[in-house]
């Protein structure tokens, strides 16, 4: 296998790997959790199965089911965090597919507490947060569900087939990192190995263009072999979120998608226009500068996410890394700096490169513990991107757990990538005031738009245009196979770098590499946090400590409000297209810097 290169999970420095006891101290407490969460859904039915029609008796309730809700998600973290560490051990995909479900099964038993509420007159839920204002969040979400709301017993069957619901992203995972053998590929006369996350997270980004493209088309070589699984996985993805919007009452699945988030398809379909149209220059014209100074004969598709300048690329150690950010989050305050640090000393943190790991990076939040950030550390500046990335979140849900219980603690969907791009921006502002020449502050600029700003503005949201054309398909009765997706793809990457970047064989099965296509409508979200998260930040540079204030106060609202007024709080108001514009506009100054100093290096 490929990755051998790569040392097996049990070989790598426990130092470097997160602490999960303060979930489960052993598996004999999770397993004795297991037993306790079943007999208290036993209970729970017991007690409030049609029984839910006085807000006093709600209110009761609302204690008792949060307490097993707070119970199955700490079960699901300890069986989820250690597989995702190594895909390839069969005891821990066991566990994970028996805490699937579990889950489940406890949800299809408690599925008539929130089905029994949307039945219920708005007066009543009303009445409920009167008593009880902490859950005006939760009684929120009631509200809108009670528009495709089902019978208690369809919404039964419906929780119970969750982790049937699962098995297109289950199947996804276990072909990427369970069946592909992306083997070895040559470059100088070298042989390198090469897997999924090798690519992802090395070789994608390789300074020597021989290496870089080689890799590039051994990848999709393999990638290749898998198209029509995965697109048949894909399929009965969209197909079963088209059957469950049309059950509740949606003509368009992007509609059904959309209701949990609280916003409007306009709202939706401007991010994604608007991004595509005058993005696209702005980011055509940063790429072929990169072009200019690398002296390449084009910009292919494997070139994008390359360095501007080769020859300085500083390595970043993972101590190195904790003392920049250290002094990128000051500007926050004390308390928020020291909850980056307690990330470190605490072992929140998953660090190691091994076999099995999953790719990308990612933050898990098991409510009344802290939250996890899972990534693959390299010794770069990327690598610090990422971690900051992820802390960002960690930032949010410290806060919003504090103030808020389990069922109103979840930043929406719509602005959950804020927090996380917000920190990212911290460190360029950092990284841009201490740079002592030219080509450092270049340097710092350019991270801002490769790392920050193409990840969330250019390569997700391209996965959202990507999506709408694909759930339109769907809405309009049509279906797909692989060569349809392929086509999709290919011209959406067309119609955001147009003659810019050469889209050479196997750009077109970059559908293949996301798992954010199996979260529903969750790609678009990154451009709308990161432009949440850019207008706040430039008020902190123009403001000083009151935007610092306010953002503080919106890292710690949960649920408790839309996503439309809670951007209000950060001082940003996304109900038209003036802070995406001046974030866009902002890009373009940010380009402008860029080659102005690339002409100041070069005399």
């Amino acid at each position: 296998m490929s990755e051998t290169a790569l040392p097996k999970r049990q070989e790598v420095d426990p130092k470097l790997t997160w602490d999960l006891t303060p979930i489960f101290a052993d598996e004999f407490a999770y397993t004795e959790a297991i037993k306790q969460v079943r007999a208290l859904t036993k209970d729970f039915v017991h007690l409030y199965q049609g029984k839910l029609t006085e807000p006093a008796i709600i209110v009761d309730a609302l204690g008792d089911y949060g307490s097993i809700i707070e119970l199955d998600s700490k079960i699901g973290h300890w069986a989820f965090m250690p597989y995702s560490t190594d895909t390839t051990d069969p005891k821990l995909r066991d566990r994970q597919i028996k805490a699937t479900a579990l889950d489940g099964e406890i949800g299809g038993q408690l599925s008539f507490f929130q089905a029994e509420l949307t039945q219920l007159p708005e007066e009543v839920l009303d009445a409920v947060v009167a008593k009880a204002p902490d859950y005006a969040g939760f009684f929120r979400q009631i509200k809108i569900a009670k528009k495709g709301a089902l019978a208690p017993a369809a919404e039964k069957v419906l929780a119970e087939l969750s982790p049937v619901f699962q098995a297109p992203s289950n199947i996804r995972d276990q072909t990427i990192f369970g069946d592909m053998d992306f083997g070895t590929f040559t470059a100088h006369g070298k042989t390198y190995p090469l897997s999924f996350v090798m690519y992802e997270e090395n070789y994608q980004k390789h300074p020597d263009t021989e290496v870089r493209r080689a890799a590039y088309a051994k990848f999709n070589q393999t990638l290749r072999r898998y198209q029509n699984t995965m697109a048949a996985g894909y399929l009965a993805q969209v197909t079963r979120e088209k059957i469950t919007a049309t059950m509740r009452g949606y003509d368009s699945v992007i509609d059904y998608l959309l209701a949990d988030q609280e916003v409007s398809r306009a709202m939706f379909d401007r991010q994604i226009d608007v991004i595509m149209h005058d993005l696209a220059p702005i980011m055509r014209k940063y790429i072929t500068h990169v072009k200019e100074l690398w002296g390449l004969d084009h910009i292919g598709y494997t070139d994008l996410q390359i360095d501007i300048d080769p020859a300085y690329s500083p390595t970043i150690t993972l101590d190195q890394a904790k003392q920049d950010i250290e002094q990128a989050t000051a500007i926050m305050g004390h308390d928020y700096q020291a909850q980056m640090m307690q990330a470190f000393t605490d072992h929140w943190i998953d660090f190691p490169a091994n076999q099995g790991k999953d790719s990308g990076a990612y933050t898990a939040g098991p409510y009344g513990v802290h939250p996890y950030v899972e990534m693959t550390w390299s010794n770069s500046l990327p690598a610090v991107y990422t971690l900051i990335h992820e802390l960002g979140h960690t930032a949010q849900m410290v806060r919003s757990e504090k103030a808020h219980n389990i069922l109103d603690a979840d930043f929406n969907d719509y602005l959950v990538e804020s927090p996380s791009t917000f920190n990212e921006l911290l460190l360029t502002h950092y990284l841009d005031q201490t740079a002592k020449d030219p080509q450092m502050k270049r340097f710092a600029l350019s991270r801002l738009l490769n790392d920050t700003y193409f990840h969330n503005f250019v390569t997700h949201l391209l996965e959202a245009a990507f999506q709408r054309k694909v759930y339109q398909r769907i809405d309009a009765g049509d279906s797909f196979d692989a060569a349809e997706l392929n086509a999709i793809k290919r011209q959406v990457l067309t119609d955001f770098w147009g003659p810019a970047v050469e889209l050479e064989e196997g750009a077109e099965l970059t559908w293949m590499r996301q798992s954010h296509y199996y979260m529903g409508l969750y790609s678009y979200s990154y451009s709308a946090g990161l432009m949440v998260a850019t207008q706040a930040f430039q008020a902190i540079e123009q403001q000083g400590q009151p935007a610092v204030d306010r953002w503080l106060r919106y890292l710690s609202l949960g649920d408790s409000l839309n996503p439309v007024a809670a951007a209000r709080v950060a001082g940003v108001d996304v109900t038209t297209d003036a802070a995406l514009k001046q974030t866009i506009a902002f890009l373009g100054r940010t380009v402008d810097e860029i080659i102005s100093l690339s002409h100041e290096i070069n005399g």
